[in-house]
């Protein structure tokens, strides 16, 4: 029987296990010991609900799925039909290569080659590592084509402390702005969190909360890394994400899917806010030949 996302790649360093997948470049799991790190999903399974996935070379919603470009109008596949958007890119279900692989550590690599809509050429690289601090994440993309691209990325973790929904969960998020989003997801403002129900500069729980919120404006700590922390009401378990200065902003869900059910958070580095295509917020422009990289990663502790 073929696995519906090809090829698995396991990785490890002490009792943690992270495993890696073909179809996507995605994460599929994250365990310590008998702990899931991750609200993942099967061998046996595809990646329903974004779980783990690359989002390249956009993450989030473009609306109507158009944007110009250079003077040039460009129309995507409406991934999102929905909403008639475009949703997370273009490489969440083409097939990705080992380029090196070691006990503790996975490169795979994709080339995304021209086509309607897209109409550029980007070699993109992920690479994921384990140590004694966590995991890492590390994403590059070369224009490899012969004009300038427009490009963003993302990734779409569901975050885990154990609890049996996000309800129970302790929240920290380091942004001082949420995005306003419209009906169809698309950013139509900002406002400062100070006040609001969108407010967790100050850790504290969940609840009841329904997230599918834009964040930016995050606060870094003197090593330039954001924090997003989650912990237990008792303190006794803790996850944190971190973002390098690559991802100024974080879409932060709090599952509610079908396929989720609240059972853990999604906390989504972007490098570009959603519909970033039409707006430029946070839009990166590559050179040919030109290369970006960005790094996040998630550090638990028992």
């Amino acid at each position: 029987m073929h696995n519906p996302t090809g090829e698995q790649y396991e990785i490890a360093h002490d009792d943690q296990r992270v495993v890696v997948v073909e179809v996507g470049g995605g994460m599929r799991s994250y365990t310590v010991g008998e702990r899931q790190i991750l609200d993942g999903y099967g061998a046996g399974e595809m990646a329903t609900a974004g779980r783990g996935q690359v989002l390249a070379p956009w993450p989030n919603r473009l609306q109507d799925g158009t944007y110009e470009f250079e003077g040039r109008r460009h129309q995507l596949p409406l991934s999102e039909p929905e909403h008639a958007n475009a949703i997370h890119g273009l490489v969440r279900w083409e097939a990705w290569q080992a380029r090196e692989l070691e006990p503790h550590r996975v490169v795979l690599g994709h080339v995304l080659h021209p086509r309607p809509g897209y109409p550029f050429a980007l070699e993109l690289r992920v690479a994921y590592e384990l140590s004694e601090a966590g995991l890492a994440v590390r994403m590059t993309a070369t224009n490899v084509g012969v004009g300038t691209c427009p490009y963003g990325s993302g990734a779409h973790p569901y975050v885990s402390v154990g609890t049996a929904t996000v309800d129970d969960i302790v929240l920290r998020v380091p942004a001082g702005t949420a995005l306003r989003s419209d009906e169809r997801g698309i950013p139509v403002g900002s406002l400062s969190v100070s006040g609001t129900e969108l407010d967790f500069l100050a850790a504290r729980p969940i609840g009841s909360a329904r997230l599918d919120t834009g964040y930016t404006d995050l606060e870094r700590d003197s090593d330039g890394l954001a924090r997003v922390v989650l912990t237990t009401h008792d303190g006794g378990r803790r996850v944190t994400l971190w973002v390098d200065e690559g991802y100024p902003y974080l879409m932060v869900f709090t599952g509610d899917h079908p396929d989720v059910q609240r059972r853990g958070l999604a906390v989504e580095p972007m490098t570009c806010a959603p519909n970033a295509f039409r707006s430029g917020d946070g839009l990166i422009v590559l050179e040919p030949g030109a290369s970006v990289t960005t790094t996040w990663g998630i550090s638990p502790q028992a």
